[in-house]
């Protein structure tokens, strides 16, 4: 099975593309059945990537991508220096919510994903428009302040947490727990396509992003509910298109 790529099943001479998984994916389940049985729970130590790769019979690089993605579902952590470890029941949990079936490379899926996220963003930064306060609104001024600075000096790591800070710091605005529960569990969700690699560039889009955040904010601040939710729109819309890209651009050439 070493770096065997997935391959879409031809029916009638056209690809199910649909049925396409990679990889990485199929090695990540394989994962979650090694966890399941031997019997490892939250906090046992698991072997290491190279022990994994023989078990499984697959490369490293395929087991470093199905942890990228696992890390990401919050089902197993990784620390440096110390090794894979089994995650907590916290994460657990959001996974078995919502996580179980997401297909990071799935355009379906991910599109349902950001339909839902739509839902929800456009609902949080309405509410925040109205119900934020001093405190909350300096909160997401920073937290855009930060996203600007990740941008100028090409540091994509503080463009990412604060791309995460600015959307939580929204939806903790709206004052509504369940908004905010949603919010955060839909971004977890999106960071494991973006812990393959599908987001982790600061392009173009990074800078539009900024912009969309500063209309986010400036709505937000000034108190126009129906303009704050019109901006949300119109930067996950933006979005989407560049995950969707990226995705083609990944499995299709």
């Amino acid at each position: 099975m070493k770096d065997t790529p997935a391959v879409p099943a031809v029916v009638n001479g056209t690809d199910e593309r649909r049925d396409y998984r990679p990889g990485y994916e199929v090695v990540a389940e394989r994962i979650l059945e090694f966890i399941a049985e031997s019997r490892l729970v939250p906090g046992d130590r698991m072997p290491t990537e190279n022990d994994l790769a023989q078990q499984l019979d697959t490369s490293r690089a395929v087991v470093r991508e199905a942890v990228k993605i696992l890390s990401a579902r919050g089902r197993i952590r990784a620390h440096k220096g110390r090794g894979l470890f089994v995650a907590d029941d916290d994460g657990m949990l959001i996974t078995s919510r919502w996580g179980g079936f997401f297909r990071p490379v799935d355009l379906d899926h991910v599109f349902m994903l950001f339909e839902f996220r739509k839902v929800q963003e456009t609902a949080a930064a309405s509410l925040a428009a109205t119900r934020a306060t001093p405190a909350d609104l300096r909160t997401i001024e920073i937290a855009m302040q930060q996203c600007r600075h990740g941008v100028v000096h090409n540091q994509v790591d503080e463009f990412d947490q604060a791309d995460d800070d600015f959307h939580t710091a929204v939806a903790t605005a709206a004052h509504n727990t369940f908004l905010l529960s949603a919010v955060r569990d839909a971004r977890r969700l999106q960071r494991q396509s973006s812990a393959i690699g599908i987001h982790g560039m600061l392009v173009e889009s990074a800078k539009l992003a900024v912009e969309e955040h500063e209309a986010i904010y400036r709505a937000i601040r000034d108190g126009r509910p129906e303009e704050a939710a019109a901006a949300t729109v119109v930067h996950l819309d933006r979005t989407l298109e560049d995950y969707r890209r990226e995705i083609q651009r990944r499995l299709f050439g």
